[in-house]
């Protein structure tokens, strides 16, 4: 069988030839990541029509079972959550209990809160007081940025959250909840 006869390219044919591919490729690529973000968008709608579907019910929680989170040095109070609590729900909230200890008096609080990482706010659904959860009456969507304290910002930070989403599984928050960060 005979071989097709080779056609030998200009040099000018051959650099069109060349960069033909590389818009292609660029253009595959460009698609590509356009679909990722549409996708992205589908699962993450825009934040200012999010809605909660439903708060969680307070759940059990064990100070000896706490993660610490990263605060300051110069707080008296230690922060802690259990990781038994946390809960990812279908619409992108990541519910916990954090624990407040006081070091010199063994007093603690505990708080039974929610992140939506989307729009970087928290909730808080519940207090334990006294051996009971006090639900939180009407309880509501706040900014972690305007928080006066500090503890909820650094649970995101510390991974709560990867960027503008939870975490892919209970497992991978936990995991990041260990590892050791930056110190303040």
């Amino acid at each position: 069988m005979p071989l097709l006869p080779t056609i030998p390219l200009r040099a000018s044919t051959r650099s069109t030839f060349r960069a033909s591919r590389r818009i292609a490729r660029g253009l595959a690529l460009t698609c590509a990541l356009g679909a990722a973000g549409l996708a992205q968008a589908q699962l993450f709608s825009d934040p200012a029509d999010w809605k909660e579907e439903v708060a969680p019910k307070q759940p059990d929680f064990n100070k000896d079972r706490l993660i610490g989170i990263d605060m300051p040095g110069y707080m008296s109070l230690k922060f802690g959550v259990d990781p038994d609590t946390i809960k990812i729900t279908g619409d992108g909230v990541v519910s916990y209990v954090v624990v407040a200890t006081n070091s010199e008096g063994g007093g603690f609080n505990a708080f039974h809160e929610g992140v939506h990482c989307a729009t970087d706010q928290y909730k808080t659904y519940a207090r334990y007081n006294e051996g009971k959860w006090d639900v939180v009456a009407d309880p509501e969507w706040k900014s972690i940025g305007d928080r006066n304290s500090l503890y909820t910002k650094s649970l995101v930070n510390q991974g709560m959250c990867r960027g503008h989403a939870p975490q892919a599984s209970v497992a991978e928050t936990v995991r990041q909840l260990k590892r050791p960060v930056a110190p303040w």
